[in-house]
């Protein structure tokens, strides 16, 4: 997977300006295997306090900390959906490998789902569900057991370097069943608490936390930028910095969403930079985006 350094940094990468599309009409419906799989996780980490121990809340923060700062926020976000910097092939797929470890997807649902949503803000009205603005229970299901169908969907078209790659393309088949060595390991070597709370627990607080957060980002909380032409503007999460490895700094997000950083101002914990910052300095990162480097952006606005 290699995006070109010079790839519009503000656009929507897998739907084009012209692809068509109402973003506004259509209705979620219950997506079975997704469903089942957020129940069988939520089960799971409901029963982990049964079996808890201070090694196995041990794994749990480790492995957490480590698939959202390494697969979701620095591999699944900044490199693979919006190539705010470059790196080898090698780490390209530890970092995918990582990131379906999460637990929400496989690398193409995620640039799916991500690009939609993305796409959908940006219109001057979007559905309920790209917008996070149903209550908060109807939110939940939604995001967590279902998958929207709109009534006349944009043209989508993943950027053939990543869709025909064969590495994402397996972990896009099996993104449930990678969780099983990790399992196994687990069971092995700790138990059932180590496995409960290593995979369990981490997936559901993970997939959990990461819908909430969004939904926060995309309906309240400060804000310092507005996007003039987009229907859905973000907002910061503040409390959530350091969980979402610097994820919840959204506004500077959708200001700058080519950016490898996210927190731009003092006090704005951005543990996902801090660690491209770290494979910079090792010649594991380059072409590394911020937005000082990036072209000026038609539309933005101070709040």
């Amino acid at each position: 997977m290699n995006s070109h350094p010079h790839d519009d940094p503000y656009a929507v990468h897998s739907i084009a300006e012209d692809a068509g599309g109402d973003a506004a009409v259509g209705r979620v419906v219950w997506a079975p295997a997704t469903s089942l799989w957020q129940g069988v996780m939520l089960a799971g980490a409901l029963a982990a306090p049964f079996a808890f121990s201070w090694s196995g809340l041990g794994v749990f923060v480790v492995l957490t900390g480590a698939t959202l700062l390494i697969g979701h926020s620095v591999g699944f976000h900044r490199r693979l959906i919006h190539g705010s910097f470059q790196s080898p092939p090698w780490l390209d797929r530890l970092m995918m490998w990582l990131g379906t470890l999460v637990g929400m997807s496989g690398p193409l649902a995620m640039i799916a789902a991500h690009d939609l949503r993305d796409w959908g803000q940006r219109q001057p009205a979007c559905h309920p569900y790209l917008a996070n603005r149903a209550g908060f229970w109807t939110d939940y299901a939604w995001n967590l057991h279902g998958r929207l169908v709109l009534d006349a969907a944009p043209r989508q078209a993943i950027p053939a370097r990543i869709a025909d790659d064969r590495f994402y393309r397996f972990l896009e088949r099996t993104w449930m069943l990678q969780q099983l060595p990790v399992a196994v390991v687990l069971f092995a070597l700790g138990g059932w608490s180590w496995l409960l709370w290593g995979v369990c627990a981490r997936v559901c607080v993970s997939v959990t936390g990461h819908w909430y957060v969004g939904r926060l980002a995309h309906t309240t909380g400060p804000q310092r930028w507005l996007v003039t032409a987009s229907g859905v503007q973000a907002h910061d999460v503040p409390w959530a910095a350091i969980p979402t490895m610097g994820e919840a700094w959204h506004n500077n997000h959708h200001a700058w969403p080519g950016s490898a950083r996210l927190g731009l101002y003092p006090g704005q914990a951005d543990w996902g930079f801090a660690f491209i910052r770290l494979l910079e300095r090792l010649g594991l990162a380059w072409d590394v985006r911020t937005p000082e480097t990036l072209p000026e952006r038609a539309g933005l606005a101070r709040a």
